[in-house]
């Protein structure tokens, strides 16, 4: 294994399960520092015993959309490592439905967390960006074809998109660069809640020409590459990550 992150800090929000953990377990394997983020503190400290990583990992309780959450969240990093180099800005919500189903509550929940939540979290970081820094925003391959229950979710992945795009003009003069990821039909707690059977997530996989349901992990290299020096030139730029989903039919 490299060790990309060796002395470095990452952050990465939403960091309890599916994608979040899965960067943070890689992350830690290339030697990084990590804070992980979550709303449930169970799960964050189930979180903490499964990565395993002692005084390397810290988790926070913070709510994405509360900027108070987050600036407690900035102060407590700060304490700890002094720094941050990587963002890893992942928490995300989704309610599943046609548009004449949502609500306000729905509305204000989904673009709350998705767009203002990602929004503030990289405000809120930069400051303890000190150069050479790395942000990574979780999109949606939802944002390149329309489906019919997703258009609020729809919506605010892909004003996160823009947002990457935007933010990585807005940063680079402090040396930050920003991208996006766009995951497709990941096989993560999320998914399994829309697609709970074992018929129905066979049906999605059954759309993306690689075979099969992406994995967590398969994500997690994707934001270790965009995050790593690796990167170094790559800059406002999304990696979509859907074993060719949006680009490709089945034969």
């Amino acid at each position: 294994m490299t060790k990309r992150f060796m002395d470095k800090t990452a952050l990465i929000t939403g960091g309890t399960s599916g994608m979040g953990l899965a960067t943070a377990r890689l992350l830690l394997d290339e030697g990084a520092n990590v804070v992980i983020t979550g709303r449930d503190d169970k799960r964050l400290d189930a979180a903490v015993e499964e990565l395993g990583a002692g005084d390397r990992v810290l988790a926070v309780r913070a709510d994405a959309a509360d900027l108070a959450d987050l600036d407690a969240l900035m102060a407590r990093i700060r304490d700890r490592f002094g720094r941050l180099d990587v963002l890893f800005a992942n928490a995300g919500v989704g309610e599943f439905r046609r548009s004449a189903e949502v609500t306000e509550h729905d509305f204000d929940r989904i673009v709350g967390v998705n767009f203002k939540g990602v929004y503030f979290t990289v405000q809120k970081a930069v400051p303890l960006m000190t150069g050479g820094g790395a942000v990574v925003v979780n999109a949606s391959w939802t944002l390149y074809r329309g489906m019919a229950v997703a258009s609020v979710y729809s919506a605010s992945k892909a004003a996160v998109l823009n947002l990457a795009r935007t933010l990585s003009s807005d940063l680079a003069d402090r040396d930050i660069r920003v991208n996006s990821v766009s995951p497709g039909f990941i096989d993560t707690p999320m998914f399994r809640a829309a697609a709970p059977t074992d018929e129905e997530a066979a049906g999605y996989a059954a759309q993306v020409v690689a075979g099969r349901l992406g994995t967590s992990e398969d994500v997690a290299r994707a934001v270790a590459f965009l995050a790593s020096d690796d990167a170094s030139y790559v800059t406002g730029q999304d990696l979509v990550v859907d074993g060719g989903l949006v680009s490709s039919l089945p034969a």
